[in-house]
């Protein structure tokens, strides 16, 4: 079932993240009007709020990229706030599009909602098949939530409402606390500050050993709508790059693109979380779309962004003992 964006009415839910701006970037070519409110104008956490805004705004589709996020640490202290906030995002923008017609409605996941020990390439049907990691088991149920919520109401109603799970995001926009960060933003800052600093070695989390996958926000940008345009169907979609890396080469290569000339010193007495978590990309495939931006360059794009936004100046003095998860 083709979805033609043109013409349409498009709601950025999330336009200031680092996915919803990836989406703004991406959506000023698709011939639609593009529709996005500041926290200050619409706190999507209030459901009066989410349907005085929709019915004032009348969107046709909705991508919803809003989300509180965060690495182990963050989860750890707040996991009531991850949970809670997480919960009542879903439930007031999906239940509300539903109650204002919006034609179509992407949920953006993440890969967290698969078991910690589930079998790598992880496929979409693995959802609920075993237990979580603990580690951020409050963000994932919420996000488990709003998966089951857009296939409620399309087996009930019938609203073509999809949902998206990306692999482990980088690029411009990126949080780069190191309090609440994932790790390639945080290794960025570490390595950076590191070589301003003229410091011999930079710290990672746990053995360095769990590998990962990654993917540029710009990829997963696009992905988000060419399953806006061609999917309808209640399976969650996995969006990854096919490629997987260990947290200790990732480390290395971020220090070549910073220009940071020293070790790498493991910090076993932190958690590693999932030992393995690559995605099975064969359901996006099949609708002929694949991941376009090789890791080492978007390394270096994301961190030309990051001198560019000034980051390394808002970030000064935060390079606390702690580094975001591999998560």
């Amino acid at each position: 079932m083709a979805y033609d964006l043109a013409g349409k009415r498009v709601w950025v839910a999330g336009h200031r993240g680092m996915v919803g701006s990836a989406l703004m970037r991406r959506l000023a070519g698709e011939r639609c009007t593009i529709l996005f409110a500041d926290r200050s104008e619409l706190d999507l956490s209030r459901q009066a709020v989410v349907e005085d805004w929709i019915e004032k705004n009348r969107p046709d589709a909705i991508f919803l990229s809003a989300a509180r996020v965060g690495g182990i640490l963050a989860n750890s202290e707040a996991p009531a706030d991850f949970l809670a906030d997480n919960l009542a995002i879903a439930l007031n923008v999906i239940q509300v599009a539903h109650r204002s017609g919006v034609e179509k409605l992407l949920f953006l996941g993440s890969a967290c909602i698969y078991p910690k020990f589930a079998q790598s390439p992880i496929e979409e049907d693995a959802l609920l098949s075993g237990a979580l990691e603990p580690t951020n088991e409050a963000y994932a149920i919420a996000k488990i939530a709003g998966i089951k919520l857009c296939q409620a109401y399309r087996s009930q109603y019938g609203d073509d409402f999809i949902s998206a799970m990306p692999a482990n995001l980088y690029g411009p926009g990126d949080n780069y606390d190191l309090r609440s960060s994932h790790v390639i933003p945080s290794l960025i800052l570490k390595a950076h500050q590191a070589k301003l600093g003229g410091d011999p070695t930079i710290s990672i989390w746990g053995s360095g050993e769990v590998r990962r996958e990654f993917l540029h926000v710009d990829d997963c940008a696009d992905a988000c709508i060419a399953l806006m345009k061609s999917y309808s169907d209640s399976s969650p979609v996995n969006i990854g790059s096919g490629e997987e890396i260990s947290i200790f080469h990732l480390a290395e290569m971020i220090g070549e693109v910073v220009g940071f000339v020293g070790d790498i010193v493991c910090d076993v007495a932190k958690p590693d979380g999932v030992p393995r978590r690559l995605l099975s990309g064969g359901r996006l495939r099949a609708l002929g779309w694949t991941a376009h931006i090789d890791l080492r360059e978007g390394l270096a794009h994301t961190y030309a962004a990051f001198l560019a936004e000034g980051r390394a100046g808002r970030s000064a003095g935060r390079a606390v003992a702690t580094q975001g998860s591999p998560s």
